[in-house]
């Protein structure tokens, strides 16, 4: 354990707010690291890494790191709402806490800044936030997880709960259009209006189910259930069995290993491997979910088998004692300029890269639950 905390602090020493070493696309791309999902996931577990040691130097770098992008008037440096990316909302999260531990009154702008964000998505007819205004008429599951634990935590506490039955619905809509009920597994995406090359025209459906999707789905309905108020009762508890119902469909696919492969349901195929952000989620929406009394105790076996089987397979030291957290997947998606297919190729083509917070945050959150565990 010590390993992991040693980690996180070379991580942290090698980090600015502009060039932050776990953002790989933006070190790849050469450019200054502005407000983006991947910085959020990071400066999220290293504020539930302050939580549960009370180091204080986990809460300085979380708050210098976001200070230095939110201004005084609450604007954020490379965040547009007019861009209508849904991803842009998840570091949002970072701002309740920060500005409960603060007091700061620009992080409060700035919640304010990005909730105004969700009045002007653009829905599906269905009533779904598209994933961006560049991907017309489209919900990814990712997307989930990016907006919605913020949009209830706005709504429980400043909003007085006026848009949950929103939240719930958009929840419910993917539990009866993108669940496949033969494995209980939900597809990566789907397109409304049944025009994208790479869906089903049917049913609108990608073809596959990408690990860090399913991921990123159970997380958010895990943090939305998390920040919302059980006493609404009903919706309350049917997500609540949506959650479950998902975590025993993943754990049918479970490795020996405790991880899972790329493409959940097709790990006998040559080229699929057992990757790392997606596994790190699992493992941290098991130990979590038995925490808030979701899960059953016993799944904490399933859940410590993930976190394990992460530690002994990519968590590595290089020959100058240096460590690296390997086996992420860089990105995948749908569409774009890149004209991503979703089939098992194309989730197979994408770089596996080291250190990318995409994993590394998850693997981090874990991490947190596991240190309460022992507490």
């Amino acid at each position: 354990m010590d390993t992991i905390v040693r980690y996180i602090d070379e991580l942290m020493e090698k980090s600015t707010p502009d060039r932050p070493i776990w953002n790989i696309e933006k070190i790849l791309q050469g450019i200054k690291s502005k407000w983006n999902y991947i910085d959020g996931c990071m400066i999220k577990a290293i504020l539930e890494m302050y939580s549960i040691t009370g180091d204080k130097k986990y809460f300085e770098f979380a708050d210098n790191f976001i200070d230095h992008k939110v201004m005084e008037d609450g604007s954020i440096d490379g965040y547009s709402v007019e861009e209508l990316n849904i991803d842009n909302v998840n570091a949002g999260k970072t701002l309740f806490e920060l500005y409960d531990l603060t007091g700061k009154e620009k992080y409060r702008k700035a919640i304010d800044l990005v909730y105004s964000q969700i009045g002007q998505m653009p829905r599906t007819k269905e009533g779904n936030f598209w994933h961006k205004n560049i991907y017309p008429n489209q919900v990814w599951l990712d997307g989930l997880y990016m907006c919605q634990p913020f949009y209830m935590e706005y709504e429980t506490r400043f909003n007085n709960k006026k848009n949950y039955d929103d939240i719930f619905n958009q929840f419910f809509n993917v539990n009866r259009l993108m669940r496949d009920s033969e494995t209980g597994l939900y597809y990566h995406a789907y397109d409304s209006s049944r025009q994208m090359f790479w869906c089903d025209t049917v049913t609108g459906l990608s073809q596959n189910f990408w690990l860090r999707a399913l991921g990123w789905y159970s997380m958010a309905l895990l943090d939305t259930l998390d920040k919302c108020d059980p006493s609404v009762g009903e919706p309350y508890e049917r997500l609540k069995s949506i959650f479950v119902d998902l975590m025993d469909s993943l754990l049918k696919y479970q490795d020996e290993s405790g991880m899972w492969y790329q493409v959940v349901n097709l790990g006998n195929m040559e080229k699929n491997y057992l990757e790392t952000s997606g596994s790190s989620i699992l493992a941290y929406a098991l130990l979590k979910g038995v925490r808030l009394g979701f899960l059953p105790e016993s799944y904490t076996e399933y859940g410590l088998k993930a976190f394990n089987g992460i530690c002994d397979k990519y968590l590595t030291t290089d020959e100058d004692g240096s460590l690296h957290l390997d086996g992420i997947c860089l990105v995948a998606g749908l569409g774009g300029k890149q004209m991503r297919s979703g089939t098992f190729d194309y989730y197979m083509s994408e770089p596996v890269v080291k250190d990318d917070a995409k994993g590394v945050g998850p693997f981090l959150l874990a991490y947190t639950e596991v240190l309460r565990l022992k507490k």
